[in-house]
């Protein structure tokens, strides 16, 4: 194996056993932030050893052996410790001689529990929503900070000092390294939920850019929610979101044409869509119904794009029933954004006339002023009820709102046809 070929190998090992290593270590230290540098540590240390020595048979636990002696050597070194941490360095030591005998151990101990803790850390209230998907990415998804500036638009020392800020904030607000209980857990995980279907959601339907979809940002999420579904199997809403991404994410191939355009729902070859997704997705919706309960808002959404992925042919799409599950869900999670979807099913369920009526009393809606779907929806309905003119202006205002690059050649191509309309 060449070099080149080992420095492959180990990039491909960080992003698998990174976030396992990062929880293991957090465990140990009670510090994100350090757990982190530790097992940074251990990566320099496979990049300097690897290409003479060749790749361990078990990596992971290769990388856990060598972060826990270095977290014994820094505590040894720094003699200004409190007395608890040089308790901690004898505790990290016995723990290190125990594991010399089976490596295996030392990646596999409590790794389910970790990785749960390290999830609901990484997406502790006392941070920003920013820098929780940034931490999460970086801890759980194993990204750097260039991967993730680049997946959010954003520059790279904006993300680094997202997430120096984010382990400074958990340090000084002590946050303990455990599940929460009770109330605390259900609150908590909603904000996991957020923070990893905002992750998919930037990888499905970019905001911004020059690119349609980010699948890469996409498989992180589904990634992580499937870990999240095994580590708390008996929460529906965990179910619902998994259930909800995989059926999205089968449409990726159908999404994006051959020039990188965008490709809408009901344009879309459906042969194209990944089967073996879509079944994970109804299986997973399942899972959820079973679980017993109201179904929550992930899982209704999971529900409403079930009823797309079960119809062979855009025409077979039950529009009532997609109608009636986004009222029941406007009905949990009051939203504009929900009510424009209803109006959205409603117009298709219903007539144009019906939709147009709905969207039209959003127009004066404040957090929709600069929401490009908007007047992408109330176009798409003028067009349909033949009423070109209105409809040019509400495609070019969409146009103008977007800040992706290939949705506002979408919108704009909507407008052309519109004024070719209006000409005939």
């Amino acid at each position: 194996m060449t070099a080149t070929d080992t420095h492959r190998a180990i990039e491909a090992v960080w992003r698998i056993e990174s976030a396992k290593l990062i929880a293991g270590i957090a465990r140990t230290v009670h510090d994100v932030g350090i757990a982190e540098d530790l097992a940074q540590d251990a990566l320099v240390a496979a990049f300097e050893q690897w290409p003479t020595s060749g790749v361990p048979d078990n990596p992971g636990a290769w990388l856990m052996a060598t972060a826990k002696h270095r977290a014994i050597d820094q505590l040894r070194r720094n003699t200004r410790l409190e007395r608890k941490h040089q308790q901690l360095g004898h505790e990290l030591e016995a723990q290190q001689e125990m594991a010399v005998p089976d490596l295996d151990t030392a990646i596999d101990d409590h790794v389910g529990d970790d990785l749960l803790r390290l999830i609901f850390i990484s997406c502790h209230p006392v941070l920003s929503t920013e820098a929780r998907v940034a931490l999460t990415l970086r801890l759980l998804g194993g990204l750097t900070t260039d991967e993730i500036a680049r997946a959010f638009l954003v520059s790279e020392p904006t993300v680094a000092q997202r997430i120096v800020r984010a382990k400074r904030n958990l340090a000084d607000a002590h946050v303990p390294f455990e599940v929460p209980r009770g109330a605390e857990f259900s609150a908590r995980l909603s904000s996991v939920l957020q923070v990893i279907y905002l992750v998919f959601n930037e990888g499905y339907a970019a905001t911004a850019g020059d690119d349609w979809m980010r699948p890469e940002l996409c498989q992180d999420a589904l990634r992580l929610g499937r870990i999240l579904a095994e580590l708390v199997p008996k929460e529906p809403e965990v179910h619902g979101l998994v259930a909800l991404m995989e059926i999205q994410a089968s449409r990726s191939r159908a999404r994006v044409g051959p020039s990188g355009e965008p490709i809408l729902l009901l344009d879309q070859d459906r042969g194209r869509w990944d089967h073996v997704l879509v079944r994970r997705g109804f299986a997973a919706l399942e899972r959820a119904e079973q679980l017993g309960g109201e179904l929550g808002p992930y899982a209704l959404q999971a529900a409403i794009a079930a009823c797309h992925a079960r119809a062979r042919t855009a025409q077979e799409t039950d529009w009532g029933r997609i109608a009636a599950l986004y009222q029941i869900l406007a009905a949990i999670t009051p939203s504009p954004i929900v009510d424009l979807n209803r109006a959205v099913a409603v117009g298709m369920a219903f007539g144009p006339a019906a939709g147009l009526e709905l969207v039209d009393a959003l127009t004066t809606e404040p957090t929709l002023r600069t929401y490009h779907l908007l007047p992408s929806v109330r176009g798409d309905l003028l067009a349909k009820l033949g009423r070109p003119a209105e409809a040019r202006s509400e495609f070019e205002r969409a146009a103008s709102l977007t800040r992706n690059t290939r949705e506002r050649e979408v919108l704009l191509g909507r407008a052309a046809q519109c004024a070719r309309e209006k000409g005939q």
